[in-house]
Formats: C-alpha cells, structure tokens, sequence
C-alpha cells in the first residue's frame, strides 16, 4: 500500500515535514500494556505532543467520511488499515501542531507501515519505546478497564494479539538492530514502569 503514496505524495510530504524537523518517538506495546497511561505521564513531564494512531483512526471514524468508514470495516475485520491512510492523518497532526516533539503511540504497526512512513516524511524517529507486557496480564487489563470501546471483547482482543504479535514485533527488531528500542518491562505497576519510562527520556550522559 505504500507504494501509492510514495509515488504521488513523497516530495510535497517530504519538503513540508522536513522543514518542520519533529522529533519523534515511535510508542509500541500490545493492546493492555499501558500505552496511554505512560503517555499522558511523558506528555505532562517532557512536553511531548501524544499522537495515538488509533484516536485518530476513531476521529475519522466519528467524522463520517467515506474515509471513516472503511477505516471502520477494516478494525471491525481485525485487519491493520493501509499506511498511506494514517501516516495522512499523522502529518496531519504534526503540521497542525505548534510542538516539535511528539510520541507516536501505535504506529508503525508493521514492516510496510515503518517504511512507508520513513519514506513518505522523510523522518527516522529518535527512539522506540517498547512496553513489553505477557499476554495474560494485558487480557486481564482490558477485561478489566470500561472505555465504552466496541473493541475490547474477548475475541477481538486476542485477535488484536495476534495481529500485533504477528506484525509489530518485526518493526521491534529492525529498529533494535538499529540500536533505537528502549524496552519497559510493562508488566510492573504503573509507578515503577513510569520510572523506568523517565529513564529512557533522560539525556545520555
């Protein structure tokens, strides 16, 4: 699918983000790891904007367009939407946005969607946090927590496993063999996976 928008969109993409030079942190753990929590903690501490791909998916969703609703046939299937779809509504963001960092929670969610991105804007994230969490424990999790999210039932969470297993985990291992993941242990209670998050933010001494 990246290939689309890298023959049409790839210079005028490129030029407009490439000026605006973000610094950008890639956010990647499976559904239930706590994501969104230790987000809310970095944007309050370090000043980052939080750009969760999938609030932006549901935005579109919400809208009505016929955008949104593909982007919503394609979650109800369990199936990742096409990269050119939300890098669009990433660079969106990032343009419409005063702030020059941001942490971009959930995405890329595979190898195509990684690539595409580094392609089509031309930026190579500072790091990746990576919140490793078991299977159990992020089940457990959502069961658990009510956000009136259509998505959180027992099937399409471990569909929602799955697909991340399947997928993200070799986004994972490129950028760890670029040196560039930062891995939490997620599994902790969120104070003590909060301080190891702070210590991934700190500058290299």
């Amino acid at each position: 699918m990246g290939t689309v928008v890298d023959s049409s969109n790839k210079e005028g993409s490129k030029s407009v983000l490439s000026e605006k030079k973000p610094k950008v942190v890639f956010v990647l753990g499976g559904p239930g790891s706590g994501k969104g929590t230790q987000c809310a903690n970095i944007v309050e501490h370090f000043g980052y904007t939080h750009l969760s791909a999938g609030d932006l998916l549901r935005a579109e969703i919400k809208s009505g367009s016929k955008n949104g609703t593909m982007i919503q046939n394609m979650i109800s299937e369990g199936i990742i939407v096409p990269s050119e779809v939300t890098i669009k509504l990433l660079e969106k963001a990032i343009m419409e946005n005063e702030n020059d960092k941001f942490l971009i929670d959930g995405f890329p969610r595979n190898e195509e969607n990684r690539a595409a991105f580094e392609s089509v804007t031309g930026i190579i994230p500072e790091f990746v946090l990576f919140f490793d969490c078991s299977e159990e424990e992020m089940e457990k999790r959502l069961l658990g927590r009510n956000q009136g999210r259509v998505d959180d039932n027992i099937e399409t969470i471990r569909k929602r496993f799955k697909v991340f297993v399947d997928s993200s985990l070799a986004v994972i291992e490129y950028y760890n063999s670029k040196g560039k993941v930062k891995k939490i242990d997620a599994g902790k209670p969120v104070g003590e996976v909060f301080e190891a998050v702070k210590a991934a933010f700190a500058p290299a001494k």
